[in-house]
């Protein structure tokens, strides 16, 4: 598939290059992009893997699994975000996660090897393609500490208020688009009648307001509940 006309520049894992500087670098990789249909799964657990996969358009899911073939819902993958890494870097890693898409998804795919190979012939483009790859790994160390202090918290109502602080950490607008009852549920690793009846009696108190797809705290008023 063509990538001219995707924009991949301006992907965070490009960041600091121009639309022909990123052409270079797939041709000097071999990177692909691939198309994946709505419900598609990815990449599956266990599955090994070598490349690098960047979401070019589209959402995807992280999905876990146990040893005994349970699953459960990691974070969400937006536009830009990598997955596949640690299997690409670590080929004796046994990968007990899959990614499946939500929606239709593009998928950029870096073969790893080539692109540790590919300083040579890429000059300043390699390291800053390897710059960004390293701050892409740090920002999923910060997600995974932000996951395990999230269910750490001791109350359905302290899970979701964390989860929305979290989410608007940074921003100015302080209005969390949330996903679905039964994604956010499993997001926040809880049931989601539960979920359900303890957004209402947030709501009830003024400590939430709720739209279609979002989410909002009344910070003054969490203050004065404490």
């Amino acid at each position: 598939m063509a990538v001219y006309d995707l924009d991949l520049q301006e992907l965070p894992l490009f960041a600091g290059l121009k639309a022909a500087e990123v052409d270079q670098f797939i041709q000097a990789t071999g990177a692909k992009v691939k198309r994946y249909g709505k419900d598609t799964r990815i990449l599956k657990t266990y599955e090994h893997n070598d490349k690098i996969g960047i979401i070019a358009e589209g959402e995807a899911l992280v999905i876990a699994e146990d040893r005994f073939g349970n699953e459960s819902v990691g974070h969400r993958l937006g536009r830009g975000a990598l997955f596949g890494s640690t299997t690409a870097i670590l080929p004796s890693y046994v990968n007990p996660t899959a990614i499946d898409a939500v929606t239709d998804v593009l998928v950029l795919w870096v073969p790893y090897m080539a692109l540790i190979v590919a300083g040579p012939k890429l000059g300043r483009i390699h390291g800053i393609v390897m710059r960004n790859l390293l701050v892409a790994f740090c920002r999923k160390n910060v997600m995974m500490v932000q996951k395990l202090e999230l269910l750490s918290q001791k109350t359905l109502r302290e899970r979701l208020i964390l989860y929305l602080l979290q989410k608007s950490a940074g921003r100015e607008d302080k209005r969390v688009k949330v996903p679905g009852r039964v994604q956010l549920a499993k997001e926040l690793e809880c049931n989601r009648s539960a979920l359900t009846r303890e957004i209402g009696l947030m709501k009830e108190k003024g400590l939430l307001t709720c739209g279609g797809d979002w989410m909002e705290l009344d910070e003054e008023k969490l203050k004065e509940e404490r």
